[in-house]
Order: C-alpha cells, then sequence, then structure tokens
C-alpha cells in the first residue's frame, strides 16, 4: 500500500523521474513556457514553485539547495536574479498549467506550463522587417500640354502626306 506517499510516478523509475522533472523545470526558467503533457505538467509545477520559494529568500543556502535540483549555472542565474525579485511580493502561485488540446500521436492531453507574468516571445519563424522608406515629398509635376499637342500635330501632318502620295 502507498500510505501518505505523494507525487505520481509517471511510469518511470525513480532516477528516470527525478531526472526528467529536473530537465522540465530547468527548461521552464530557461524559456519561461513549456509544453508538455497534463500529469508531467502538474508534477513539475511542485517543484518549480519551490525551485521559485528558494529563490525568492536569496541566501546562500537556498542557492545551494536550487543548485542541486537545477542542472545549468546560468539559469540558476538568472533565477535568483531575474525570478525570484519577481515574485518578491506574491505569497505563492507562481505558474500556470493550462491545457492545450490533444496530442496526435497518442491522444495524451496536452498542457502549457508558464510562469504568471512571463513576458513571453514566441519562437515562430523568423519574420524579415520590412524597413520603411522615408517619405520624400516629390516636387509638383507640371503637366506640359504643348508635347502632347505637337504628337497630335505629327499625326495629321503624317495624314495629309499620306494623302498627298496617294492622288500622285
Amino acid at each position: 500500500m502507498r500510505h501518505q506517499v505523494r507525487g505520481n510516478r509517471l511510469n518511470r523509475p525513480a532516477d528516470h523521474r527525478r531526472a526528467m522533472l529536473r530537465n522540465m523545470v530547468t527548461s521552464l526558467f530557461k524559456s519561461e513556457r513549456i509544453t508538455t503533457t497534463v500529469t508531467k505538467a502538474k508534477t513539475a509545477r511542485r517543484h518549480a514553485e519551490r525551485m521559485i520559494t528558494f529563490a525568492k529568500r536569496g541566501d546562500l543556502h537556498s542557492r545551494r539547495q536550487a543548485a542541486r535540483f537545477i542542472f545549468e549555472p546560468k539559469v540558476l542565474q538568472k533565477l535568483f536574479d531575474e525570478i525570484g525579485p519577481r515574485y518578491a511580493e506574491r505569497p505563492g502561485g507562481y505558474t500556470r498549467v493550462i491545457k492545450a488540446g490533444i496530442r496526435k500521436g497518442d491522444d495524451a492531453s496536452m498542457a502549457i506550463l508558464e510562469l504568471v507574468e512571463a513576458e513571453y516571445k514566441p519562437k515562430g519563424k523568423k519574420r524579415v522587417k520590412k524597413v520603411a522608406e522615408p517619405k520624400v515629398e516629390a516636387a509638383p509635376v507640371v503637366e506640359e500640354a504643348p508635347v502632347e499637342e505637337s504628337v497630335v500635330e505629327e499625326t495629321e501632318t503624317e495624314d495629309t502626306e499620306t494623302e498627298e502620295t496617294k492622288g500622285d
């Protein structure tokens, strides 16, 4: 019996499950949003909230406890320098799980795990920015009426010449 055993096993051995959750939480703090299954998102949320609480404390012991769980030193630094102070006044609830439909391959229910108040920038296709050309005021165009008249005159003279040559 599993009396008071918390958490989901996620159909993995303990070492694999722990490594997977560490990777997910590290990725969450790196990009501030990840997409995964609902069960994994809810399990990873527990660990992410705990790491943010460590970052809010900000002391050396908290940093060492968070460093035991987070893989990358740069992400740990971001956690303590940016993310922790961002939630200094918030008593909890630093992450949210948004259901995102069903995965096509195996019908697993998907979710987005993201930090609350995150400045998310989508990583879509790189768009080429069109540079706006500076507006140059063109000089007023003056229509030259005599040019048009001369064209008309030339055609009339050609007609009269052809008529004269026809008569010969």
